[in-house]
């Protein structure tokens, strides 16, 4: 098994304390392997969860020839250059069934939407294109039409023994869909990933007690809680730790031993009472970041052990708005592998800056945004307003993220930026 020290060591100019954020992101991915056991559901059940098996199509899809629209099969060897014509109406075929007779030369088929093509036809015209000659008649003009056209191929959108969908890929909607057009109502998945979460520090309190002076409610279990949610993960809520050693190593190895992987917040910034860090390195494989980014400076990335079960372990600050960036920028790609999934990077959407922002180079910076498109179809961002790591209301105020990249500088009002939209992500 790979350790974090063989990853690191490869790295050149590796500076734990001032770690770039695409550096951190590089080690999380190699060291971070996927779960191994999979499992089959049902359909109606795979939503979200990630493939552990190519799909190959048992079907070709359509499995005949089909209309693309309602209207008239027919044969384009029968359509004169630029004339009218008329064809004779000699039958008619609705969805699900099949034309039995043939088709003879000037002769046409009322056609429905996806019904199976009739031997020898090649083209379909749609309804609205015709005139009605007759009740068994109708009339149209050549060039409402070419040879070829409304007309659906068997196998066009998949063809047998070919792979429908391929391993890691995150069910979506659309997917499920296209495995019920095959017949598929088993699907085999990874089995859903564990993850074990708790806050630390004597300042904090459940919901429902009384705010002494100097505390505050856990507000970062419940994004966290929220967070792992829409990622389909099992979760283990473990609650507040106060800052104890014993009492948090007795959580650590009891979330080490019951989940894959572990998230907490809290703990791991430079402090006298922040003991997670040493529980961390006494339990297991780990390296503790100051990573070159805004906000989120401090977090702690490994793996550690008890007894013979081990989990990864995501140790995250204690900020509100800090421990949703880096659950986001780090740990949200490092569980989708985990889970077997290939993480893809997180769409750019280019906007124009509302607001002058100011920025050192040198790091990353994530600043909460409010995106809209104007009337002239330009995207526009404007920040929330005070970017403190504390002020949840940003958050929940934003709907996209603008991301400014360590060689960026400040930004000037109209300038061009990035951004992450939050639909979908959060």
């Amino acid at each position: 098994m790979k350790t974090l020290s063989d990853i690191i060591e490869r790295l050149s100019g590796y500076d734990p304390q001032g770690l770039p954020v695409d550096q951190a992101q590089r080690i999380m991915r190699e060291f971070v392997q996927p779960v191994q056991q999979t499992e089959k559901v049902a359909l109606r059940d795979a939503l979200q969860r990630v493939l552990a098996e190519d799909i190959v199509s048992p079907i070709d899809v359509p499995a005949h020839d089909n209309s693309a629209m309602d209207g008239y099969a027919l044969r384009s060897a029968d359509l004169n250059a630029g004339g009218d014509v008329t064809f004779r109406v000699v039958g008619t075929i609705l969805a699900g069934q099949n034309f039995g007779g043939e088709v003879a030369p000037g002769e046409c088929v009322q056609i429905m939407t996806g019904a199976v093509m009739p031997a020898g036809c090649d083209t379909v015209i749609q309804q609205e294109a015709v005139e009605i000659a007759s009740p068994t008649h109708i009339t149209f003009s050549s060039n409402a039409v070419k040879g070829g056209d409304n007309r659906r191929f068997r196998g066009e959108d998949l063809a047998a023994g070919k792979p429908a969908l391929t391993t890691g890929r995150v069910l979506r909607p659309a997917d499920l869909g296209l495995l019920a057009s095959l017949g598929i109502a088993e699907v085999p998945v990874r089995r859903r990933v564990r993850v074990a979460f708790f806050s630390t520090g004597d300042e904090l309190r459940s919901l429902g007690e009384i705010l002494a002076p100097g505390s505050v409610y856990d507000s970062n279990r419940y994004t966290i809680l929220g967070m792992l949610t829409r990622m389909g993960c099992e979760l283990i809520d473990l609650g507040l730790v106060k800052d104890d050693p014993a009492l948090l190593e007795a959580t650590l190895r009891q979330a080490c031993e019951n989940a894959d992987a572990v998230i907490t917040s809290g703990g791991v910034s430079v402090g006298a009472a922040d003991y997670t860090k040493q529980m961390m390195n006494r339990l297991g494989d780990m390296a503790f970041w100051q990573i070159g980014m805004r906000p989120g400076r401090p977090m702690a990335f490994g793996r550690i052990s008890s007894g013979d079960k081990s989990a990864y372990l995501f140790g995250l600050p204690g900020n509100p708005v800090a421990v949703m960036v880096t659950f986001y920028f780090f740990v949200r790609d490092a569980l989708l592998r985990l889970m077997g999934a290939a993480p893809q990077p997180l769409p750019l959407l280019r906007a124009e800056s509302l607001s002058a922002i100011r920025k050192k180079t040198g790091r990353t910076e994530y600043q909460r945004g409010i995106l809209s498109q104007g009337d002239d179809g330009v995207w526009r961002v404007r920040v929330t307003g005070s970017q403190g790591s504390g002020i949840l209301r940003s958050m929940s105020e934003a709907n996209c993220m603008i991301v400014l990249s360590p060689e960026h500088g400040s930004v000037r009002e109209g300038d061009g930026v990035n951004v992450v939209v939050f639909d979908g992500l959060v």
